[in-house]
């Protein structure tokens, strides 16, 4: 089973057109990580990732990045096989 955990923020709308994406893809459940009510989180998605921008989006433990980044992979064929566990 693949695990997706988002970093985001409420309102941020490159988490939701990340969530959207994502659940087109067949994600049914993604782990969201609010970093807007809780600092510490912030800090330690700044210090894992070392950006400061929303969403930041793991599948399993690789950091894809954010919204943009995601697109990207999709766009080159590459998300579907590392949502299957493929790299």
């Amino acid at each position: 089973m693949t695990n997706v955990r988002m970093y985001s923020t409420a309102g941020c709308p490159y988490c939701q057109r990340a969530e959207m994406l994502l659940k087109s893809k067949g994600v049914a459940e993604i782990e969201k990580i609010r970093i807007d009510l809780d600092p510490v989180r912030r800090d330690e998605m700044m210090e894992k990732t070392g950006r400061r921008t929303v969403p930041q989006i793991y599948i399993n433990t690789l950091h894809v990045g954010g919204f943009d980044d995601l697109a990207a992979l999709d766009r080159a064929g590459k998300l579907d096989p590392l949502l299957r566990g493929g790299s």
